[in-house]
């Protein structure tokens, strides 16, 4: 087979390497668009330590607060939702009833805006930020909308026991197939807000992966495409990958299709690069399928790929708080809404 030397490419990717600084979580979300309204969100959640997650779900009408002091952003959820924890103190992914799904990844160069305790400004701590989302919207535009004039300020903190600060940006998809993402960039907050907006990883900051983009538009993916678990390398292979699976509405296919391409820009379990510590294995997966409200779900170190359909669910006011447990590598096959069993929320960690 011969091969094709493209020098203006090695350059490139060399620049890349050198000057990308290495993931602290390597995550990575896309999202399938497929015929008669098929809408699937998949995502990897990496982190370089096991990361315990548990499935809850909460219903509508559910009292919280910002977990800031008592400047907090305060609500009563819209809509209910399932929503996969760390820790059991953040909601880090999860989907709506109205097909909303919201993905936070790390960002290092996140820069979040000050927040004075005993101020004037409201706050909402960093562990809420996707779950405030979920409560309160059925669709990205009414997010982005709302969002827009900053009606409060995100506030983060260290990730407990650990000497690392929080810095993520968050991703919102919807049943229409629309997309938004949410950085802060300066101390300000920055929408980027397009349908076209299908794949995010960590860093660089989302307007620089546009500009990824659009250079490897330019490079055949059946020709070369870059193998690396860097952010910047699973970027265009999932960009690639996901316009090169079969569009079906077919469920069962799209399903598997979407994983396929997690797994291609997964961190292999226990993978590391000297001299590159923060580079992670992938701890878990996602895909949500917005158009049938089912979302599934697999760790790496549990054999099956399990879901739970949210139509099954009660969401109603005044239904119970359910938590699927997954500790101790816990395993479950095939739809699980039964599974669930009634449980205290978990208190989201705040300042």
């Amino acid at each position: 087979m011969k091969m094709i030397f493209y020098p203006a490419l090695f350059a490139f990717v060399l620049f890349l390497q050198i000057v990308i600084p290495p993931d602290a979580f390597a995550c990575t979300r896309v999202v399938y668009k497929g015929p008669n309204n098929t809408v699937m969100t998949g995502r990897s959640m990496d982190f370089s330590l096991e990361i315990p997650a548990n499935l809850w779900i909460f219903p509508r009408g559910m009292k919280r607060n910002g977990e800031v002091g008592a400047n907090s952003v305060e609500w009563v959820s819209k809509y209910g939702s399932i929503a996969a924890s760390s820790w059991d103190i953040a909601t880090p992914d999860g989907m709506n009833e109205k097909g909303l799904v919201a993905n936070l990844l790390w960002l290092v160069q996140s820069e979040y805006p000050e927040f004075d305790i005993n101020g004037d400004r409201q706050g909402l701590a960093i562990s809420m930020w996707a779950q405030y989302m979920l409560d309160n919207f059925a669709t990205v535009a009414e997010a982005v909308e709302a969002m827009r004039d900053e009606p409060f300020a995100v506030v983060s903190d260290f990730i407990p026991g650990t000497d690392k600060f929080t810095t993520v940006h968050l991703s919102l998809s919807d049943a229409t197939g629309d997309n938004a993402i949410f950085e802060y960039v300066n101390g300000k907050l920055v929408i980027h807000h397009d349908p076209s907006y299908i794949v995010m990883t960590n860093d660089p900051i989302f307007e620089e992966q546009l500009a990824l983009a659009r250079y490897w538009e330019n490079i055949p993916g059946k020709v070369f495409l870059p193998g690396s678990v860097t952010a910047t390398d699973r970027f265009v292979r999932a960009s690639f990958f996901i316009d090169a699976i079969p569009q079906t509405d077919n469920t069962r296919v799209a399903v598997a299709a979407v994983f396929s391409v997690i797994r291609n820009v997964s961190v292999p379990y226990g993978f590391e690069i000297e001299g590159f510590p923060n580079l992670s294995t992938t701890q878990w997966r996602v895909v949500s399928d917005q158009k049938n409200l089912v979302y599934y779900f697999e760790t790496a170190l549990t054999p099956n790929t399990f879901w739970v359909d949210l139509k099954k669910v009660d969401l109603s006011e005044g239904a119970h708080v359910k938590k699927l447990d997954l500790s101790n590598h816990k395993t479950y096959s095939g739809e699980t809404s039964g599974k669930f069993v009634r449980s205290e929320p978990f208190q989201f960690i705040g300042i």
